[in-house]
């Protein structure tokens, strides 16, 4: 296989089949945005992982409390709510964490038709979805 400067492409599904300059450039700009989206969730992953994290973390006044009512009794609310929490946290990570394979998949499968401009469409939405998302890391 190589790669090759064509107007006509099938990509991903049958029903995405190009045949003109037009359908070309909009599917470009189609997997272009792909290419965007997916850098913009792995950075929002990060930057979610680190505020969960940061939620979770209890003060050391707490923990003392809890160490105390640890003695009296066996099982205190605040524990069981913090243990929930991270459950949905855990939960919501993983879902885009999913999200964000399935996208990645997307623009594998999309790279391997072989067609230069869906290449070209790929790296340059990675490149500009990187170049946009990355400050975003820097306000956590």
């Amino acid at each position: 296989m190589h790669f090759i400067f064509s107007n006509e492409v099938v990509l991903l599904f049958d029903f995405w089949s190009v045949h003109s300059p037009a359908g070309m450039a909009l599917s470009v700009l189609v997997v272009l945005l792909l290419a965007v989206l997916y850098e913009s969730i792995k950075v929002g992953k990060a930057k979610l992982l680190y505020q969960a994290t940061v939620g979770m973390s209890i003060p050391t006044s707490q923990l003392t409390e809890e160490t105390d009512q640890d003695s009296s009794s066996s099982d205190s609310p605040p524990v069981s709510r913090t243990r929930l929490r991270w459950f949905f946290c855990h939960f919501g990570q993983s879902l885009i964490h999913v999200i964000q394979v399935v996208i990645g998949y997307f623009m594998m499968l999309a790279v391997m038709s072989y067609n230069t401009w869906i290449f070209f469409g790929v790296i340059l939405g990675s490149a500009v979805g990187y170049y946009l998302a990355y400050p975003l890391l820097s306000m956590v």
